[in-house]
């Protein structure tokens, strides 16, 4: 299996893109095209547990657009073959000092492109040391 292979890794990083850009801008289209429309897609959030794209719609269409901004951190986009890969990113927000983002996404090349099947937002204390 080829790890990192430099097309699929691109897109996979094109597409990351569009989402943080998404996501800091409110562009619920955008957020929603980017996962994959099946009841299996889930997204366990820093405060909430959605199964299925049903619920992470409503999520979306009902988050506030306040406090969206957010600096990255260490993102490392991993591709196994030319269909898989994981993004994972830490993630800082300038109203919470002292405390840092995790975020985790499993994404999956489909025939009308890369989607997000797994997601998983957490936030922690900033570890010392």
């Amino acid at each position: 299996m080829e790890i990192d292979n430099p097309e699929a890794l691109a897109e996979v990083e094109a597409a990351f893109a569009a989402y943080e850009a998404a996501l800091v801008g409110n562009d619920v289209a955008t957020l929603e095209a980017l996962f994959q429309d099946d009841p299996r897609t889930l997204r366990y959030g820093a405060g909430e547990n959605l199964y299925g794209m049903d619920e992470i719609r409503a999520f979306r269409r009902t988050r506030s657009p306040k406090g969206l901004a957010r600096t990255l951190e260490r993102t490392v986009i991993t591709t196994y073959g030319r269909d898989f890969a994981v993004a994972n990113t830490l993630f800082r927000r300038d109203g919470a000092p002292g405390r840092i983002g995790r975020q985790s996404q499993t994404w999956v090349r489909f025939p009308e492109g890369w989607r997000v099947v797994a997601a998983h937002v957490s936030v922690i204390d900033e570890p010392q040391g």
